[in-house]
């Protein structure tokens, strides 16, 4: 039985909850896997909002706001939801060119386009996006973000970096010089630290412990790198009274593709999250409940100053590994958030901005899918096609624009291989070895066989219209058997009027053959059952033959 629209986007707390009982055991277990995952997001997310050219406050008012919503509404029982890397040059591009409060709006709109995708049930929809399309755009994601840190993580004097790749690199040669040699170690004992407590404290989150030990170095030994402080200054303690966005038509107008980009990243990358959550429990997320959650956060953060979120992959794991037992556990890591926003105000601003750029450095590598991309680069050409020119454009045009062209050109290329596929083949008896095969068969004198394996769509309709060249001379009765074809579209039904009326011109009857229930639908709504004559149209060979016996005696 179909589940109604409200079950589907019920969130998956009210599941949880109803089918089992949560005890204070479990309780307990979700506070310490929520602290434990906010340990991890508090630097994650100043580290984001500053890559973005935005103040750090703005990715910590995201985690508590839209990490709560996102496990409080969501349809993952592991899902933790915020500021992630994914978002970062699309998120700076759009400050760029509209400011903050286009930002805002933007997110804002997105967060109701994610609400109407989930409305309409397009959860289910996001699997159909091809791989090499989604790794391609992550990859060229993760390089953007590498590049995008190279100012902190070399220390140099840039006040302003330029959206554009080509234009940022640029202005990084141009400025080379300037290297400060202290950031540079900063940044390198970072990465380093990052690398070696994965491998031999894994329980302690890299983050923090970078954070922790570069802010104490920098203020006792007063090495002269930038830090938040020096950038930005103090950051609030409390989270903003929440505010709309002045909204115009033309506001709406030109920030609806960039609202688009960050829906459509925003939907892939929670559902993609949500998947390796069951991946790693055995759950079964529900994706339109998902999309709600991501809808309602992104619509909320946006109103409390705060940034595009979504399901964050590393995060969402942590919360598995550390014991999480409900989506509980993700509302507990925003109020963590929360807290340290309220308790450690005074020292988040001591940390230096070449120990953030080293967190995201590490990020970016493990964004890069290199394994994947290694993969798809050892598989066919179409799909090699597809992730290079998606991992091209992302990088030198935009994400919006990779997306498209990566899905038009993945589209284009299957349609191709599925024209390869469908065959259109006159029929012979040494080519037949069933039951029906044609060697079985007595075929009247004067009449050719043809059969049509697999779809008959706009891509092989010019074919079957050119098989009628293929004859010296013209027949009096030809049999297309479609036994093989499991659909048709509009295309195929015109490509088959037009193959009938080219038939018909040269004096020779068209019957068709094994024809299925559901293209014989089609063929009646098109009317051609009474051009073709349903005498003519026949779900056997035998009949077939039988009808074309009686055209050659008549």
């Amino acid at each position: 039985m179909l589940r109604s629209t409200h079950d589907t986007l019920q969130p998956k707390i009210v599941e949880f909850l109803k089918k089992r009982k949560y005890s204070f055991k479990d309780f307990i277990s979700d506070v310490m896997a929520g602290l434990s995952v906010a340990i991890i997001a508090l630097p994650l997310a100043m580290a984001i909002a500053i890559a973005s050219n935005l103040p750090p406050e703005r990715g910590i008012f995201t985690a508590i706001v839209a990490g709560f919503l996102i496990s409080a509404h969501g349809g993952s029982k592991f899902q933790i939801g915020g500021p992630t890397a994914a978002f970062i040059v699309t998120v700076a591009t759009v400050a760029m060119k509209h400011g903050y409060d286009g930002l805002v709006l933007a997110t804002i709109m997105a967060g109701i386009i994610l609400g109407i995708m989930a409305i309409f049930r397009a959860g289910e929809l996001i699997k159909f996006i091809p791989h090499p399309v989604i790794v391609g755009f992550t990859s060229g994601i993760a390089l953007l973000i590498a590049f995008s840190q190279l100012r902190d993580f070399f220390g140099l004097n840039i006040s302003k970096i330029p959206p554009d790749f080509i234009e940022k690199l640029q202005v990084y040669i141009a400025h080379l010089h300037e290297t400060n040699f202290v950031a540079v170690i900063v940044a390198m004992a970072s990465i380093l630290i990052l690398i070696q407590s994965k491998k031999y404290i894994p329980k302690i989150p890299g983050p923090i412990i970078v954070v922790v030990i570069s802010s104490i170095v920098v203020m006792l030994f007063d090495l002269p790198v930038e830090t938040i402080e020096s950038r930005f200054g103090s950051i609030p303690s409390m989270l903003p009274t929440p505010t709309w966005p002045d909204i115009t038509f033309e506001k709406l107008r030109l920030l609806l593709p960039d609202a688009i980009t960050i829906a459509t990243l925003a939907a892939i990358e929670s559902l993609l999250s949500a998947v390796v959550a069951d991946g790693m429990t055995g759950t079964k997320h529900k994706p339109n409940a998902e999309l709600l959650g991501q809808g309602v956060a992104n619509v909320a953060s946006g109103i409390f100053g705060g940034l595009p979120a979504t399901g964050a992959i590393a995060r969402t794991a942590a919360n598995i590994k550390a014991g999480a037992k409900s989506p509980i556990s993700g509302m507990m890591h925003a109020i963590w958030v929360f807290i340290f926003m309220i308790a450690l105000a005074p020292f988040i601003v001591k940390v230096p901005l070449a120990a953030l750029s080293a967190i995201l450095m590490i990020v970016a590598w493990n964004m890069a899918e290199i394994k994947h991309f290694k993969e798809i680069m050892n598989a066919p050409r179409a799909d090699r096609v597809v992730l290079i020119t998606t991992f091209a454009l992302t990088i030198l045009v935009d994400l919006n624009f990779a997306i498209q062209a990566g899905i038009a050109l993945a589209s284009i290329l299957f349609i191709d291989q599925m024209m390869k596929a469908t065959k259109i083949k006159q029929v012979g008896p040494e080519e037949e070895n069933d039951p029906d095969s044609i060697a079985n068969k007595i075929i009247p004198p004067n009449t050719e066989v043809f059969e049509i394996e697999g779809p008959l769509f706009f891509g092989v309709a010019e074919k079957l219209v050119d098989t009628i060249e293929l004859f010296e001379k013209q027949p009096k009765v030809f049999i297309l058997r479609m036994r093989y074809v499991p659909l048709i579209d509009a295309a195929g039904l015109n490509a088959l009027d037009i193959l009938y009326n080219r038939l018909k011109h040269h004096g020779t009857t068209l019957i068709l053959s094994g024809v299925n229930r559901n293209v014989y639908r089609f063929i009646v709504r098109a009317k051609l059952d009474e051009k073709i004559k349903k005498e003519n149209i026949c779900d056997h060979i035998d009949k077939a033959i039988t009808r074309a016996n009686e055209l050659i005696g008549s």
